[in-house]
């Protein structure tokens, strides 16, 4: 006589337990991640910044008397006005959460021309500091990029 194989389904303990240690090292890395939403800040400050300033340039493209853009630093947030005065004026805010915004005298008022380039021809650093630091560059040819201006 043969022995018959016995086929058995499932897991063993063995994987069970990498699979709930596995779940619990990706758990801890990702509440680090997301437990301070102020580390996040100059990131989101910074990216709301390049949004407002290419949507300013977009409407200074389309002749749309909305081609400004005004950044502004208020207690709780950061304020950022495109096309300040007209009847299309858009405002974005980013809350501030410890970060503060360096390089430049605020209130900030960019205007742009009918080739999207920045009206006073000269290119423009900002800096977002808090738990980490952010550097962009508004060219004078209108261009958006992260770190400092070229001379």
């Amino acid at each position: 006589m043969k022995p018959q194989l016995v086929k058995s389904a499932g897991f063993t303990v063995i994987e069970l337990v990498m699979a709930i240690v596995l779940i619990g090292v990706i758990s801890a890395l990702g509440i680090g991640l997301f437990a301070s939403r102020s580390a996040f800040s100059p990131l989101l400050a910074t990216q709301q910044l390049a949004s407002a300033t290419l949507l300013a340039q977009q409407a200074a493209l389309a002749g749309n008397s909305a081609g400004t853009l005004t950044v502004e630093q208020a207690a709780e947030s950061f304020r950022f006005t495109v096309g300040a005065g007209s009847p299309e004026a858009r405002v974005f805010s980013v809350e501030r959460a410890g970060t503060s915004l360096t390089g430049v005298a605020l209130p900030l008022t960019l205007s742009f021309n009918s080739l999207g380039e920045v009206s006073s021809g000269s290119s423009t650093s900002l800096t977002f500091a808090g738990d980490s630091t952010y550097q962009t560059c508004i060219s004078s040819l209108g261009a958006v990029y992260s770190g400092g201006c070229l001379p």
